[in-house]
């Protein structure tokens, strides 16, 4: 289960993830030969490059989570024991899911507001609300992963790093 979990966020989340961290080099390469030799930057370059480090972060949370690479602070974790340590992870995997489902309940109010009131983004009026239901999914997500930590209780601090079968 552990692995095709793994392998489900790997090829959504990450994948995602990089793509949108492929579309923004390609967008600021464009923009800036567009600048130096067109005296052009691409129309609402800023705005899609916004939208798209919003991809980048929010899709990387349910994998970093998932695998547990974030930073973590464990210079403290010489002086627990390894049953207190085994607690102490699922106590914060299950704190983890709780704020991960508040934020993405937030973000669905907020997703639902700018979908009332039509919000766009400035230059290409891009609707905002498309932008904020991906940020609440994978908020939520991302608190499902912790709670499928707790429930296994996975280790909070991994410093082991998981790749899918068939992946570089």
């Amino acid at each position: 289960m552990h692995k095709s979990i793994d392998r489900l966020l790997y090829w959504s989340a990450g994948i995602m993830a990089a793509m949108a961290l492929f579309a923004i080099m390609w967008l600021t390469v464009v923009d800036v030969v567009g600048r130096k030799f067109f005296d052009h930057s691409v129309p609402g370059g800023l705005e899609l490059t916004e939208i798209l480090m919003v991809v980048v972060i929010f899709a990387a949370l349910p994998l970093v989570s998932w695998r547990s690479e974030h930073v973590v602070f464990d210079t403290l974790d010489a002086f627990i024991p390894d049953w207190l340590r085994g607690l102490q992870a699922r106590l914060i995997h299950l704190v983890c899911a709780g704020v991960f489902a508040f934020l993405g309940r937030l973000m669905v109010m907020r997703a639902e507001r700018f979908a009332e009131y039509g919000d766009t983004t400035v230059h290409l009026a891009l609707s905002i609300a498309p932008v904020a239901w991906l940020m609440a999914v994978l908020l939520v997500l991302t608190g499902i992963a912790h709670l499928l930590l707790f429930f296994i209780g996975a280790p909070a601090t991994g410093h082991t790093h998981h790749a899918p079968e068939g992946s570089a």
